[in-house]
């Protein structure tokens, strides 16, 4: 009988033991992530979250007999190539957004809002196509065309889509999780930005 409790609290103290060794591996992974190397996690979760969003968008097209092959991957590869290279500046905008106005209330939610409405997303859209432009070797005046055909679409989308998804963000959530969070909101609307993107050459 003794022996059985022995053996019963050994496998209780290693249980916690196991449990303590996972969550202090939790720790470090999201110190490793979120802290140290915030910069790079956003930069390359910006480009994957918003591929994902492509194979998404593909794999409708595909099913729509819009695409005939399952996967374009040079055209997955120029959506990661931008998100990633979009990921810097999504990072330094938040980092900056928060020193200016660093109170957490409703009035400062909703000035963050406005400004990611007037100026971080247009900048946004118009950094994504002339990124892929110049990835699809067009020239500058065409992807200035394209912008000024699908601008106004893209842009009335991410007024619907974003300022609820910002209020979360900014209300909520610690300065060093807001990319990636928006980075994963991104992959849902990356399947419409990638349906503005390429509707029109199949």
């Amino acid at each position: 009988m003794i022996s059985v409790r022995c053996f019963s609290i050994k496998q209780v103290v290693g249980l916690s033991k196991n449990r303590g060794n996972m969550y202090s591996t939790f720790r470090r992974g999201v110190n490793f992530l979120f802290k140290k190397n915030l910069l790079i996690t956003n930069s390359i979760s910006s480009g994957g979250f918003m591929a994902i969003g492509d194979m998404v968008q593909q794999e409708f097209e595909f099913q729509s007999k819009v695409l005939l092959k399952r996967y374009d991957w040079a055209r997955l590869g120029r959506m990661f190539i931008v998100g990633t290279l979009m990921g810097p500046m999504h990072h330094y905008y938040y980092v900056y957004l928060d020193k200016i106005i660093p109170k957490v209330n409703l009035k400062t939610v909703f000035q963050k809002i406005l400004c990611d409405q007037l100026f971080a997303s247009p900048a946004t859209i118009l950094c994504f196509f002339y990124g892929m432009g110049i990835l699809e070797s067009k020239s500058f005046s065409d992807s200035a065309a394209e912008i000024s055909q699908k601008f106004k679409y893209v842009y009335t989308g991410d007024c619907l889509y974003w300022p609820p998804i910002q209020f979360v963000n900014f209300y909520y959530l610690p300065t060093q999780y807001r990319v990636f969070y928006i980075n994963a909101a991104t992959m849902i609307f990356n399947i419409f930005l990638s349906y503005m993107k390429h509707y029109d050459q199949h």
